[in-house]
């Protein structure tokens, strides 16, 4: 047990266990916030997978699809957890659905929270990301009036090249900085193109599980709060 605390109290001060105290408070005052908004369980995921993702992307290596030189020039990565990077804009389309535009401070809570668990360079290149890609996906969730499903796999759409786009450019420019590598590294077409794939793969089978439950008449795919019954029952 004394093992399992630790490890525990190291994953959640980012190894600074000396911050234990400082952190836990700070999580304390951030649960309460989301809570008096009236975030609930899918509040709590979009909140905590933010920051998760964000560090993630500091400590977990990419998946080389294709060496450079092969096909193409600077090769093909992929993230293991890009497809939960895509989920992301699905929680948000939750959250949302409950929170109304009080879902943007969960957004902002997240974000922050995510300088402190990632490294610098990338915590700011993402968090950029995730607030412009974030707004993106909220702007197009909330002007539009098609069915749920529908809602959520257009925002998530035209948000993830967004998020994409940008996320690549930081983690191109970390490279440089912290390896000496060349522009381009990261950002290029293919890698571009297969990030989005990856993305979308996610928020797909989000969109066709919501469609099924709509037509049978399990979900209002206009009525949020039904909506938001029928997946607590799920």
């Amino acid at each position: 047990m004394p093992d399992f605390w630790n490890a525990f109290i190291s994953a959640l001060t980012n190894q600074q266990p000396d911050l234990k105290y400082t952190v836990l408070l700070g999580l304390a005052i951030t649960t309460a916030i989301i809570w008096i908004a009236n975030g609930r369980f899918w509040a709590f995921v979009y909140f905590a997978t933010i920051p998760f993702l964000n560090w993630s992307f500091g400590v977990v290596g990419s998946i080389t699809l294709l060496d450079p030189g092969t096909t193409f020039a600077q090769g093909i990565e992929i993230h293991p957890l890009t497809v939960v990077t895509g989920l992301v804009f699905v929680f948000r389309d939750f959250v949302q659905r409950r929170m109304g535009h009080k879902v943007l401070i969960v957004m902002a809570l997240a974000i922050a929270w995510s300088f402190f668990y990632a490294w610098p360079v990338i915590a700011l290149a993402s968090g950029l990301a995730f607030a412009i890609s974030e707004i993106v996906d909220w702007l197009i969730f909330t002007l539009t009036k098609y069915r749920l499903s529908t809602r959520i796999l257009l925002s998530s759409a035209i948000a993830a090249p967004v998020d994409t786009t940008i996320f690549l450019y930081g983690a191109d420019l970390a490279r440089q900085m912290q390896l000496g590598e060349e522009p381009g590294n990261m950002l290029h077409l293919a890698n571009w193109v297969v990030f989005i794939i990856g993305k979308m793969v996610g928020a797909a089978i989000i969109s066709y599980w919501i469609r099924k439950r709509e037509n049978q008449g399990k979900i209002d795919p206009y009525d949020d709060g039904k909506m938001n019954a029928a997946l607590a029952q799920s």
